[in-house]
């Protein structure tokens, strides 16, 4: 699934080489999930903040690009042991954002996403800045994730998903084999809703993520990974602590871009540019099962953030 198939495989690797050299410079202008840093707020009862951008990682510098072999880190399938937190009253909801850089450093986020990742420890960025974090979020399946998987199983590289209740049900045999290929497995909800806009009802709340590990559960014989990606990135202060206390870790990103339009795919090139200059220590990168752009330029994407000196990991609850 290369993005020069046809081409030598000598001439392959040098144009890959200029590629991601380049990439540490380049100045992109660079689609995302959500606009650049903002305060903008809406108070109709969603919360979406979530961050925990470790101080090391922020700070670390970008390694040397050589290539690096490290094994892939597997999280353990367990549930967050933190003791539960007050909710509070605040439901003023948020969307996920970050100010984007091609310096290989950790984005910049809004402060009051700061202070409430850290006050429920979600996470955006991990701590080893030797790895990055590769996570493709499922709502249904349109015929890529057995090509992203066939890629990442390849190159030997374990990913984090994120899946819908609803995408359990359609794509059960997938689910196994995400579990069977040693992939991390967290919940993206079951109906994909904003959870900001369902705190006023803890019933159903919680059913978005009993419902999602139930189907989970049916499909492989196993629960779903305490990691939560909150759909569309909304978040709030009180959707926060809520999933908190129902034991799951919140996980937003640091890098994101415009891949979720199945309609609309940018060039898998435009794509592998993209991630490549976006790339730093600990990062968590946001991508699609839907996106044939992904899908097309992942194998790349792995040779070129290795050649860029990173491993790569898999999240675990917090």
């Amino acid at each position: 699934m290369g993005v020069w198939r046809g081409q030598s495989r000598a001439s392959r690797c040098c144009l890959l080489a200029a590629l991601t050299a380049a990439a540490a410079y380049a100045s992109l202008a660079l689609g995302g999930c959500a606009p650049p840093v903002s305060s903008t707020a809406t108070t109709a009862g969603s919360t979406t903040a979530s961050v925990g951008a470790t101080a090391a990682a922020a700070t670390s510098p970008t390694p040397a690009a050589q290539p690096a072999t490290v094994t892939p880190k597997v999280a353990k399938r367990e549930g967050s042991s933190a003791k539960p937190v007050a909710v509070p009253g605040d439901n003023t909801s948020y969307e996920w954002n970050f100010q984007r850089n091609t310096r290989h450093k950790v984005p910049e986020i809004p402060s009051q996403a700061k202070k409430l990742a850290k006050r429920y420890s979600a996470m955006y960025v991990a701590s080893d800045n030797k790895l990055v974090y590769l996570t493709f979020d499922e709502s249904y399946e349109n015929g890529n994730t057995p090509d992203i998987l066939d890629t990442l199983k390849h190159n030997g590289v374990s990913a984090t998903f994120f899946v819908t209740g609803d995408y359990c049900r359609e794509a059960p045999k997938l689910c196994r084999r995400m579990i069977a290929e040693g992939h991390v497995v967290g919940s993206h909800s079951d109906k994909h809703p904003s959870m900001p806009k369902l705190t006023s009802n803890p019933t159903r709340f919680a059913e978005q993520f009993t419902r999602a590990d139930s189907s989970f559960r049916k499909a492989t014989g196993e629960h779903l990974a305490h990691l939560f990606r909150p759909p569309m990135g909304a978040y709030s202060a009180k959707s926060l602590a809520m999933t908190r206390n129902l034991g799951y870790t919140s996980v937003f990103w640091s890098f994101a871009h415009v891949d979720y339009d199945e309609k609309h795919q940018p060039p898998a090139e435009t794509t592998l540019k993209r991630v490549l200059a976006g790339s730093h220590p600990g990062a968590i990168i946001l991508l699609h099962g839907i996106s044939a752009s992904d899908t097309s330029a992942l194998e790349d994407i792995i040779i070129g953030l290795r050649r860029q000196g990173y491993g790569f990991g898999t999240l675990r609850p917090r």
